[in-house]
Parts: C-alpha cells; sequence; structure tokens
C-alpha cells in the first residue's frame, strides 16, 4: 500500500512538473515578444522625434522665409510708391520745362516775325530814292544788321559824317524810333592799313570814333533816344575780305548798325518762371 502511494506521489509530481515548465516556456516567449516588441515601439517612438523635430525644423524655416518675404513685399510696395511719386514730379518737371522751352520758342518766334518786319520796312524805307549795293540789310537769328559801306558815309580816314550819308541815317532813324523796345548797336570797321594823325593814334581810335559819330547823328538829328544806343569801334580785326586787294579793304571799311532786342528784356523771358 505504502509503495503505491509513492508510486501515485511521485507520478503526481511529475505531472506538476511537466506542466509548469510548459507554463514557463510559453511566459518565457511571451517575455521575450513583448520585450523586442517594447524595444521596436521605442525605436519607432525615436524615429517619431527626431522626425517632429525636423519638422519643427521645416516650419521654422519656412516661417522666417515667410517672413522675410513680407518685409521684401513691404519694402517693394514703399519702392514702388516712392519710386512711382518719384516718376510723377519727373513728368510734372518736364511738363513745365516743355511749358518753359515752348514760351521761349514762342518768344524767340515773335522776335523772328518782328525783325523780318522790322528788315522789310528798313529796305522799303531805304529803297525809297536811295538805291545803292553798299547797303545791306539782312536778317540772322532774330537780329537785324544794317552794313554801309564807309565811303558812303566818310571821307577816307575821317569820321564826319557825310550829308548822303544823313540821308540814309534818317531813314534808318525812322524806323528805329517805330521800335521802341529795341537796341541799337552802331559798329565801326576798318581796313589794315595804319593810321596816325592828331586825332586818331590807330584803327581802334578810326573805328571808334565813326561809330560815336553815327550814333551822335541818329540822336542829335533824329532825336532817337540814346538810352537805346550802343557805340563799338572793332578796328581791323573783323575784315569780311583779303587786305591783300583795294575792293577787299573797301569792303573791310563798313559801318554796321544792329537792331536786336534789349538784352534785361531777353534775360527777363530767361527768368521767368514756366505757368
Amino acid at each position: 500500500m505504502k509503495k503505491l502511494v509513492l508510486a501515485a506521489f511521485v507520478l503526481s509530481v511529475l505531472l506538476t512538473s511537466c506542466v509548469s515548465q510548459k507554463k514557463y516556456t510559453e511566459l518565457e516567449d511571451m517575455y521575450t515578444k513583448n520585450k523586442q516588441e517594447l524595444v521596436d515601439a521605442k525605436a519607432d517612438l525615436q524615429n517619431c522625434l527626431i522626425e517632429k523635430e525636423h519638422l519643427q525644423q521645416l516650419a521654422n524655416s519656412l516661417k522666417i522665409d515667410k517672413e522675410r518675404s513680407l518685409k521684401q513685399v513691404e519694402n517693394l510696395t514703399v519702392l514702388t510708391q516712392s519710386s512711382s511719386e518719384n516718376i510723377k514730379e519727373i513728368i510734372s518737371q518736364l511738363s513745365e520745362k516743355d511749358k518753359y522751352i515752348n514760351g521761349i520758342r514762342d518768344a524767340m518766334t515773335r522776335k523772328d516775325s518782328i525783325n523780318l518786319a522790322l528788315a522789310f520796312q528798313l529796305k522799303r524805307e531805304l529803297a525809297d530814292g536811295i538805291q545803292d549795293q553798299d547797303i545791306q540789310i539782312n536778317v540772322e537769328k532774330t537780329v537785324v544788321y544794317i552794313s554801309i559801306a564807309d565811303k558812303m558815309l566818310f571821307k577816307t580816314g575821317s569820321d564826319v559824317v557825310s550829308d548822303k550819308a544823313k540821308e540814309v541815317l534818317g531813314k534808318v532813324a525812322t524806323v528805329i524810333s517805330s521800335k521802341p523796345n529795341m537796341e541799337v548797336q552802331v559798329e565801326g570797321y576798318t581796313d589794315n592799313v595804319p593810321i596816325k594823325t592828331k586825332c586818331m593814334k590807330d584803327n581802334w581810335d578810326l573805328s571808334t570814333a565813326r561809330a560815336t559819330a553815327v550814333v551822335r547823328v541818329l540822336q542829335n538829328d533824329y532825336n532817337v533816344d540814346p538810352g537805346r544806343l550802343i557805340a563799338a569801334g572793332r578796328s581791323e580785326y573783323m575784315p569780311l575780305a583779303s587786305n591783300d586787294t583795294a575792293e577787299g579793304r573797301s569792303t573791310n571799311r563798313r559801318t554796321r548798325i544792329v537792331i536786336l532786342p534789349k538784352l534785361d528784356e531777353f534775360f527777363d523771358i530767361l527768368e521767368e518762371k514756366p505757368e
């Protein structure tokens, strides 16, 4: 009986031992599996954290780029507005300058018209009873030039105006007096033949004396306002022809009357502000 109980006990222990080992093995496998899953989960978590950090950096970079772009757009807007204002200002200034230039052109056109009419009037006056090739009338750049050969005005080496010349100057004075806003410059020219007398030291003296003599005739004989008159001697230094021939020297001996706009009025035009 004792042997039977002992055998049953041994069998029971053996059976119990086999079941525990199986469960242990199963638990051990489960533990190993869970452990590996935990390691994999930690690895996935680490990857997620790294990815999150990369995404955060990318988001920060995009934010900075956005702010920079907005700033650039703002600067471009300000620059565009400023440029637009500058362009408008430049256009406005150009418009004012165009008006100013057109005003000057209109004024010069009026001067041209006046001087052409003046030259026509002079030619008509001088043609009445006087037909002489020694009187030349030209219009250049709004200025009227009347050139009179000295053989009509003076005797050789003299600054005394002849009676025939006074008749011519009287006609010139009539036209000059009709244009009170014009100045009159009388210029004396000589050839290069030296002159030296008690009254004339050289051709400078002669040219100036002849110009002054014509001015005195215009003032004293024909009442031209002396404030409009200018006397200038040019001596021998602006010849029209060669002084090597008698004909050339005769051409160079001349008196020129220049009728021109008053300089102060011309400068007033320049100083006027455009409308």
